[in-house]
């Protein structure tokens, strides 16, 4: 008859792979951070997009908008200290098709870069696309800037047919890419550092 050999909690406590009642304890620690961190960021940060207009303008299609750029605090932080921040307005338009997937016409990416000067105390605002550049006097004045958005060209007039039926759509983000290479890991895995707008998208009137 076989026999069977009790096991005691000690041995069990012991197994490989099962957590130990101190391993517990610290990934309790952690996802209690991460769920707390991940709310205050969604109180405390992100971007939104308001305002958008479109017109043509000497043929062209042009675009203004106001972006609300609100910066977490771990990113205010990273700027005071001198880190360059890097947000990029990603634009999409596309025919819309009855019958079949939506033929994308166009796309834009727009890029801008925002470093506080510790020693002048100005900030630094960047519009890497068409290198224009402008010293603001302080953060209020910066974000102004760098959230009013007027006249981006878009398409011209003549590649918008009267009998078809178009649609953009605009986002903005923080490129985490292009922040310094040590700060790039924390930022890839901290939830303070994922800030981006909704998808907004409205209809293009030929």
């Amino acid at each position: 008859m076989a026999s069977i050999t009790p096991v005691s909690k000690s041995s069990l406590s012991r197994q490989p792979g099962r957590p130990t009642p101190k391993r517990w304890g610290w990934l309790r620690l952690l996802a209690i951070t991460l769920c707390l961190a991940t709310g205050q960021r969604a109180q405390a940060a992100d971007f939104f997009i308001s305002d958008i207009r479109t017109e043509v303008k000497d043929g062209v299609y042009v675009l203004d908008a106001d972006i609300d750029y609100r910066f977490s605090d771990e990113a205010l932080r990273a700027l005071s200290n001198g880190v360059p921040l890097t947000v990029q307005l990603s634009l999409e338009i596309e025919r819309l098709r009855k019958w079949w997937l939506n033929e994308k016409i166009a796309t834009l990416e727009q890029r801008y870069s925002l470093q506080y000067h510790a020693l002048t105390h100005q900030y630094l605002l960047r519009n890497l696309n068409s290198g224009a550049f402008y010293s603001l006097p302080h953060y209020p004045a910066a974000i102004e800037a760098l959230g009013t958005l007027r006249d981006l060209p878009l398409l011209d007039k003549k590649l918008v047919l009267p009998e078809e039926h178009y649609q953009v759509a605009i986002r903005v983000e923080l490129d985490i890419e292009a922040l310094p290479s040590p700060l790039r890991p924390v930022a890839y895995i901290t939830p303070d550092w994922h800030l981006r707008s909704d998808w907004h998208t409205w209809s293009l009137t030929p």
